[in-house]
């Protein structure tokens, strides 16, 4: 739910503690210096998506400087991406200065020392991420602040825009919803930073498309077995799932069904197994439906599975028929093994 506050609505004798109490939530142990304060003016919005917070400030000239109390664990840090909206500002951390034209953005460990300053109006978004869940979301332990990500690049852009779409959307996304953009937008970022050990994402990301395929496997007999429950379980979105699967040129839903007709095609090859309807064979592959079980068959293989079924079960009966006539028909012509000298 969006709150907001703006100085309009403030007395002008009012306006600079009225600021500096709303933007305490956010700013923390801070220190603002005013250039005029008598003409200062400004707003801050805020606004939750997925647990975490979007603010949006936009004010006159200020300058501030930000001193994070010591945190006592380290998973309470946080980092925060900044997305310039209007005007230009300067952050500084860790000695690097980084000027953000609109467009443009750039990552800031909160949990350090920083500041910042613009000369004039300007706009900024603000999102505040757990430390811990950068870390995991980039794959990486080191990251990278105070580098400017210029909203002129393809990639830049991209941020930059989801970033917009992020705030103004927030209220209406579901959670499902909510998870799959900020997965998106954590892909840009990722990218935008060029960060290493892509060698060893992708390795990571083929270890987890394995267990999945494990959990599949495992659960192909569960009629309820879909995206959602699979990528529950792997604790990831839905949308990250179909990304995982997506190297195979599939969704998950199309993978799990063509596992299912795999066996499926199996136990009717089986002649241990020609006691068993189809029906009961689709069944117990989690298939709910005869019909779209014979449907998907045939897609799949290019022939029903009672077709399918006869085929075998004729080539067998041939190939029994075979073997037991070879010895009959030897003996019937005189023909004998030859012996190797």
């Amino acid at each position: 739910m969006l709150q907001m506050f703006s100085t309009d609505l403030i007395p002008a004798a009012d306006r600079i503690d009225a600021w500096e109490w709303n933007a305490r939530p956010f700013c923390g142990d801070c220190r603002f210096q005013f250039p005029n304060r008598r003409t200062f003016h400004g707003s801050i919005a805020s606004r939750k998506l997925g647990g975490l917070g979007l603010w949006r400030f936009s004010s006159s000239s200020l300058f501030f400087q930000k001193f994070p109390t010591e945190v006592a664990r380290p998973e309470n840090s946080s980092c925060t991406v900044i997305t310039q909206l209007e005007g230009s500002r300067w952050y500084m951390q860790n000695g690097m200065v980084v000027i953000l034209k609109p467009g443009d953005s750039t990552l800031i460990d909160s949990a350090a020392p920083w500041s910042s300053d613009c000369l004039g109006d300007c706009a900024r978004l603000y999102l505040c991420v757990p430390r811990w869940i950068m870390e995991e979301r980039l794959r990486t332990a080191t990251i990278p602040t105070a580098h400017r990500i210029s909203g002129t690049t393809t990639s830049g852009a991209s941020l930059f825009h989801m970033a917009s779409s992020l705030y103004r959307e927030a209220d209406a996304l579901g959670h499902e919803e909510s998870a799959a953009m900020l997965e998106a937008y954590f892909d840009i970022l990722s990218e935008c930073l060029g960060l290493p050990r892509r060698a060893a994402a992708a390795a990571g990301e083929s270890d987890l498309l394995s267990r999945l395929e494990t959990f599949i496997e495992g659960h192909l007999a569960e009629p309820a077995l879909g995206p959602a429950e699979v990528a529950a379980a792997a604790g990831i979105s839905v949308r990250h799932a179909h990304r995982l699967f997506s190297r195979k040129g599939c969704t998950m839903g199309e993978w799990v069904r063509q596992r299912r007709l795999e066996q499926c095609r199996s136990d009717l090859a089986d002649p241990c197994l020609r006691e068993r309807s189809i029906t009961d064979i689709a069944f117990d592959w989690g298939f709910s439906e005869s019909a779209h079980f014979s449907r998907s068959f045939k897609q799949q293989f290019g022939v029903c599975p009672r077709t399918f079924r006869s085929q075998v079960w004729s080539h067998l009966w041939s190939q029994r028929e075979s073997s037991r006539r070879a010895p009959t028909f030897v003996a019937s012509t005189g023909f004998r093994h030859s012996q190797p000298n």
